[in-house]
């Protein structure tokens, strides 16, 4: 088997992995979410409570690095593999991320239609906001659970922390409230620079689709007036008055 015949078969079984598990991982990411907010928010929970949610959540870790590691496996690419797939690495890395998983088994549901039922710019913007509830949920979790028992502390409440989580992510900034402890830090870091990815997401499909419309309506527009001339000299057309 020559080394094209190689590689064409090594993405097939990969397709086939990503295929089986596309819905196993995205029920993963949805339980590691509910998992993580009640450990967060459940702090009067009893403990067996609070160790099951934990328990929970490594699990669905632990299902992310078992894809991780048999998709690094299939590829034999050894550390090109971790280059040449910088997001999965930073979604097994970071927690916050993991949620995300949901938007891409959203879009592969999507793709077993045949025809998808939004356009592309509709769905551009349907996987933002999806993002956008996702990102500032898990970081209005993850800052809170970071900040609300810090020493000078502005975040205390989770009610807090969701305010300062949609100004972030709107990359407003108030500065009413504010992070004081190194990992909020790292959340809100995070956040922005999410928030702005997505904003220029957002901003670049609705421009794209004003573009696309009023491209069609002077396309429409030149070929009504070129009908219109044509028509008039159409012979035994009347010119008119």
């Amino acid at each position: 088997m020559d080394h094209h015949s190689r590689s064409s078969h090594t993405e097939s079984r990969q397709a086939r992995w990503e295929q089986r598990t596309e819905i196993p991982l995205g029920v993963a990411s949805l339980a590691y979410l509910a998992a993580y907010a009640v450990w967060v928010l459940g702090e009067s929970l009893p403990e067996d409570w609070r160790d099951a949610c934990l328990a929970v959540t490594m699990a669905s870790w632990a299902l992310f690095v078992v894809d991780y590691a048999v998709l690094w496996r299939m590829s034999g690419q050894g550390l090109r593999f971790v280059r040449k797939h910088w997001l999965d690495t930073i979604v097994l890395l970071l927690p916050l991320l993991r949620p995300l998983r949901f938007v891409r088994l959203y879009e592969a549901m999507q793709r077993r239609r045949h025809e998808p039922r939004l356009a592309v710019y509709a769905r551009v913007m349907a996987y933002a906001s999806m993002s956008v509830v996702l990102l500032g949920f898990t970081g209005a979790l993850a800052v809170y659970h970071a900040e609300h028992t810090a020493a000078g502390a502005s975040i205390r409440t989770f009610g807090e922390a969701v305010w300062w989580t949609c100004s972030t992510l709107a990359t407003v900034g108030y500065g009413d409230v504010v992070p004081v402890t190194p990992m909020g830090r790292l959340v809100a870091v995070g956040l922005m620079c999410c928030g702005l990815a997505l904003l220029a997401a957002v901003t670049g499909s609705f421009s794209s689709w004003l573009i696309q419309v009023f491209t069609r309506e002077d396309q429409a527009r030149a070929r009504g007036t070129e009908a219109r001339v044509h028509g008039e000299r159409a012979p035994g057309k009347s010119p008119g008055p």
